[in-house]
């Protein structure tokens, strides 16, 4: 398995203006490289692509050996992958018809990752003789102190320096990760993804879920918005370049980062959980980014150039909790750990899950009477709405499981 390991990074004052240099640099070949593929392909309709670039490093070192000949040769060249990717993708939905998304020259404080290959470009743990402490060795910047609060398992392929606000991070991602599977268990649990709460589990699971297996919904993001709204207020006051900007700019960002850290803590905890509650779990296929649209706009036939109500308050409101919830945070860090852990993670169509009666299998709109009520037309069973959807998310997912098999 390959696996990341990310760790605070502790630099000096002057690793500190170093590290900002090389995201500058990098930063200023990434943009030169896309003003390249622009003019070319303004001029003579031709499509550069990621070799004819890479090939031309020797001559930009050269000819400018303070700035970008004293950062390393692959990491620059992974900056230069990461442009071809980023127009790949964007040639990709072009196809697809969706929006293409054409990349965008990056300014400063837009650009804060630089990628770097172990044994080239950095090099993880250069100084042994320091026990007490994990170092990373960065071409043209030297060992910088690393945070290690875990051990690393397998073996370091890339290293990636990141900036988040004022604070530095050393990312490693890990070929050949030992899978740590746990013993099994027996049990078989469907997860509802759900808004009032986080999720609902279709068996409890002590110290995670209440009575009627429900995970609270923490709405970090709701929690902070009083402190949201007040620097949004100071910020719209300041004035363009000034100090005053900059600063309530870092602290709209840090209270941001730490909704981030917390949601991403909370979908940790959980998943964990899980894992160690049941050997197959089954959640819903969702599509977060087509449930988070806004309404298309209604206009009105009557009145040429007036619209229609559309509900875009009230949608905007389930968007923004939807949002704050992290489904997608979650269901990706159940992936991983669920894979780690030797676990079956199944998908199934979400659709009517819960309209679907748990006893008698009737479908019908009607059989939801509220948000939280159950209520069967056909056979009068009475339940909790997402209890019944989780049972039938569970027994859907065995469904499709037994059909792989056969």
């Amino acid at each position: 398995m390959r696996r990341s390991f990310r760790f605070p990074l502790r630099p000096t004052r002057h690793q500190e203006i170093a590290l900002a240099a090389m995201l500058d640099d990098h930063r200023a070949l990434y943009n030169a490289a896309l003003e390249e593929r622009r003019q070319a392909w303004r001029r003579s309709k031709v499509s550069i692509r990621y070799g004819e670039q890479s090939a031309q490093l020797k001559e930009i070192r050269t000819a400018d050996p303070d700035g970008q000949g004293r950062w390393s040769f692959t990491a620059q060249q992974q900056t230069l992958r990461r442009l071809n990717r980023a127009f790949e993708a964007c040639f990709r939905r072009l196809k697809a018809g969706e929006k293409p998304g054409y990349p965008r020259f990056k300014g400063r404080g837009w650009f804060d990752t630089v990628t770097l290959v172990e044994g080239d470009g950095a090099r993880w743990d250069a100084q042994p003789h320091h026990p007490s402490a994990a170092f990373v060795k960065v071409h043209g910047i030297g060992h910088v102190r690393v945070h290690q609060h875990r051990p690393i398992a397998g073996r370091v392929k890339t290293i990636e320096i990141k900036r988040e606000g004022r604070r530095w991070y050393v990312i490693c991602s890990c070929d050949d990760v030992p899978a740590a599977p746990l013993p099994a268990t027996g049990r078989k649990v469907g997860v509802d993804m759900g808004v009032v709460h986080f999720a609902t589990v279709s068996e409890p699971i002590r110290g995670v879920t209440d009575e009627a297996g429900h995970i609270p919904s923490p709405r970090y993001r709701k929690s902070a918005e009083e402190q949201l709204a007040t620097a949004q207020r100071v910020y719209a006051r300041t004035g363009r370049g000034s100090n005053r900007r900059r600063k309530t700019a870092q602290k709209l960002g840090k209270i941001h980062r730490k909704v981030a850290r917390r949601r991403t803590d909370h979908a940790h905890k959980t998943a964990l959980a899980l894992v160690r509650h049941a050997d197959v779990i089954v959640v819903e296929d969702l599509r977060i980014v087509n449930m988070t649209k806004s309404p298309r706009p209604k206009t009105d036939p009557a009145r040429a150039g007036t619209f229609l109500p559309n509900g875009a308050a009230a949608k905007a409101g389930l968007n923004s909790s939807i949002l704050d919830a992290g489904w997608g945070v979650f269901l990706r860090v159940l992936a991983h750990k669920a894979e780690s852990a030797g676990r079956d993670v199944i998908a199934v169509n979400p659709r009517d899950t819960s309209r679907t009666c748990a006893q008698c299998g009737h479908v019908a709109k009607e059989n939801r009477k509220t948000q939280a009520d159950f209520v069967c037309v056909a056979c009068r069973y009475t339940a909790n709405a997402d209890v019944v959807a989780a049972s039938n998310i569970k027994r859907a997912g065995l469904v499709l499981r037994d059909a792989h098999a056969a």
